[in-house]
């Protein structure tokens, strides 16, 4: 098949094809599948116009956002890479509130600055190089989610080329079903998104922040303290707590990991943050700012710090449900054992997000998290979210740093309710990310809109065992019916 491109079409053999195979690809640890080619698209039409191009050539498609993936799921063998670098289109609805978006826009860089002069804001990912195309597809775990809700609940619609290389636009009456399968099911997504449009929030006046930065030996009874004191913080708060090895100054004379405990306030004032201080250990915390104003560009400058680029990252995560004392025990070594300087462990609350049936629930109540969610394909989620960066710079340390990684998980799969796509690698641990029902309405989607299973889908060498090996029909009628992907996963990153 001969297509025309206004972008660029390169293939192997090309001179700058091995530099397109992997750029904009953030993490420095990367799988060694390639594409067969690249696709730099400029606009819809050529994304349609690859779209055939691969259907034509026997080619699955992989599609590539904004490259912050840290399983890098855009590297897949054999097949048609669509870059959408070049769609960083913005435009705003003075009217509606509704800003449209390139999927390769980034929430901090660039969607930000553009609706801060409109007074306007989008709870984007909290790393700002981070695109919205794969961050809102994975549901969008953003800036105060505990209190906002997915930032996938607030899109108002989606542009999609189809894998018969048509080009729709979904949203809840048209296309519904594209639009429920898009928010949530990440790269298993069977279309390639070409804009978004997102209704944006009045902006905050005002952030206040409190910050405790505890000792190691002080974690496990300030973790403990803190799984009950979260639900007294309102929901105008975000609410983390961090293992990490910070810059703390030498005069301290403190070496090693610590535990933050962060509040930022949106517009709800230091009364917010009070709870903050009520921990009984308080006393032996090694710094403390109280109710301070913060700006979220220091906030965004942090982000940047603690995830620095050229460096090999190993990410894994859970939703985390379960009696407080073994949970607790379970946890602490991952904030006050971590394997690299530069590693750091997530504690994130989401007790407060609105319309979920949720509480301190035992994992035989899970069903309740799968009754939420059910106008879109994320559909499981606990009241608490736990995920652990690894980050390492040589690839001598990529061993040691999986090994460390594997055995934390381990220790808390008793108390896992499944996992947050955006933070999964799916070759290594292919956890549960769609309640029962919902996986089940996905393949069933999936094998309408795709039944010759044109697009890549997850990547996992066992399709049986994705969802967490939860079972689920496959109505499809294509070549590849029930036999899992065309192409097997290489070698895991």
């Amino acid at each position: 098949m001969t297509a025309s491109f206004t972008g660029q079409l390169l293939r192997r053999g090309d001179a700058a094809f091995d530099d397109a195979a992997v750029s904009r690809i953030f993490n420095q640890r990367r799988p060694s599948p390639r594409p067969a080619a690249v696709l730099r698209a400029a606009d819809a039409a050529d994304v349609a116009a690859g779209v055939r191009l691969a259907q034509a050539e026997g080619l699955q498609v992989a599609v590539r956002a904004g490259g912050h993936s840290w399983a890098a799921w855009s590297l897949r063998d054999d097949t048609l890479l669509i870059d959408l670098a070049a769609f960083t289109a913005m435009s705003y609805d003075d009217a509606t509130g509704v800003a449209t978006v390139g999927p390769a826009v980034r929430g901090g860089v660039d969607l930000d600055p553009f609706l801060v002069g409109r007074d306007r804001f989008f709870a984007g990912g909290h790393c700002p190089t981070v695109g919205l195309g794969g961050f809102l597809l994975q549901g969008g775990m953003g800036w105060n989610c505990r209190g906002w809700g997915w930032a996938a609940e607030s899109i108002e619609a989606i542009q999609v080329v189809t894998a018969d290389g048509g080009v729709a636009w979904c949203d809840q009456s048209e296309n519904a079903d594209l639009f429920w399968a898009a928010r949530g099911s990440g790269p298993g997504f069977f279309g390639v998104v070409t804009a978004f449009r997102l209704r944006t929030r009045p902006r905050y006046r005002e952030l206040t922040q409190t910050t405790y930065v505890y000792p190691a030996e002080a974690a496990e009874e300030v973790l403990g303290w803190l799984h009950h004191a979260r639900h007294d913080v309102p929901p105008s708060v975000e609410l983390v707590a961090v293992g990490i090895t910070p810059p703390l100054p030498p005069e301290m004379d403190y070496a090693g990991s610590v535990l933050v405990v962060d509040g930022v306030s949106f517009d709800g004032g230091p009364g917010a943050l009070t709870v903050l201080g009520t921990c009984p250990v308080a006393g032996k915390a090694l710094v403390s700012k109280i109710a301070q104003p913060v700006t979220i560009g220091e906030l965004r400058a942090e982000q940047v710090r603690a995830n620095p680029e050229g460096h090999r990252y190993t990410v894994d995560n859970a939703y985390l449900a379960g009696e407080t004392g073994p949970l607790i025990g379970a946890l602490t070594p991952a904030f006050t054992e971590l394997p690299t300087a530069k590693s750091f462990s997530l504690w994130f609350d989401l007790a407060h997000l609105p319309n979920r049936p949720l509480s301190d629930m035992a994992l035989s109540d899970m069903a309740l998290s799968d009754m939420a969610l059910s106008d879109m394909a994320l559909s499981v989620q606990s009241d608490l979210y736990f995920a652990t960066y690894v980050v390492g710079e040589e690839p001598a340390q990529d061993g040691a740093c999986r090994s460390w990684l594997d055995e934390t998980m381990r220790r808390l799969e008793p108390f896992s309710a499944g996992c947050y796509l955006g933070d999964s690698d799916l070759t290594i641990r292919p956890d549960r990310f769609m309640s029962d029902a919902a996986w089940d309405r996905f393949r069933r989607i999936r094998a309408a809109r795709d039944p010759g299973r044109l697009f890549a889908g997850y990547d996992c060498a066992d399709e049986s065992a994705l969802n967490g090996g939860r079972p689920g029909p496959d109505h499809g009628t294509g070549p590849n019916h029930g036999t899992g992907p065309i192409h097997a996963a290489g070698p895991t990153p």
